[in-house]
């Protein structure tokens, strides 16, 4: 019986890498919400559970915030990158989170501190494809009603679908995320 070999890492291409360790990531939701009676997992978490691959594939992730000004209302930009430590290619994932300014209970810091620890889970998310559909913290207003909703896959996004469902990845978890069209659907489901 031939022995199995294994793909040493410094063997694998930055994508490869990558796609290592969007499929090897564990992020679990250790944090606990007891209003709304839930787990989930904070930017905190992602970071912590990403430090192991910083060594094992030669990466560096970082969290990038910008504070932009969209019509008198104050938006946090936050960029999640994975670069390589030494070729110097890189991917990176944006996401925006707008600062409730009026928000009861909580201070000035406190409103700023949350826009950007949700800015950061969701960069972050977006870089990894963590699907966080199923997340209480991502779909509870505390009223009942829902305000998670899927929205068209762009090409860059399609182009990780793809790479994530050739590395085992399930469609389901993407249609959960994106609206996709028939023919983006079809393709995928060919992989």
């Amino acid at each position: 019986m031939a022995k199995k070999t294994e793909t040493k890492t410094e063997e694998l291409t930055f994508h490869e890498r990558v796609i290592a360790i969007q499929s090897e990531l564990k992020a679990p939701k250790s944090q606990y919400n007891s209003f709304g009676k839930y787990n989930f997992r904070s930017a905190e978490d992602i970071l912590e559970a990403l430090k192991p691959f910083n060594e094992k594939y030669g990466v560096l992730f970082t969290v990038d915030e910008q504070l932009v000004n969209i019509e008198g209302m104050p938006i946090i930009e936050s960029t999640a990158t994975i670069m390589d430590s030494e070729g110097g290619m890189f991917i990176a994932a944006k996401s925006i989170v707008g600062v409730d300014l009026g928000q009861k209970g909580m201070q000035v810091p406190q409103q700023f501190g949350s826009a950007s620890s949700y800015a950061k889970k969701y960069s972050l998310g977006n870089l990894l494809l963590i699907d966080d559909t199923q997340d209480s913290d991502a779909t509870n207003d505390h009223s009942g009603r829902s305000y998670a909703a899927k929205v068209s896959i762009t090409k860059d996004q399609l182009a990780k679908a793809k790479e994530y469902i050739k590395s085992g990845g399930n469609i389901d978890a993407i249609k959960s995320k994106y609206t996709l069209t028939d023919a983006q659907t079809k393709e995928l489901s060919t992989l």
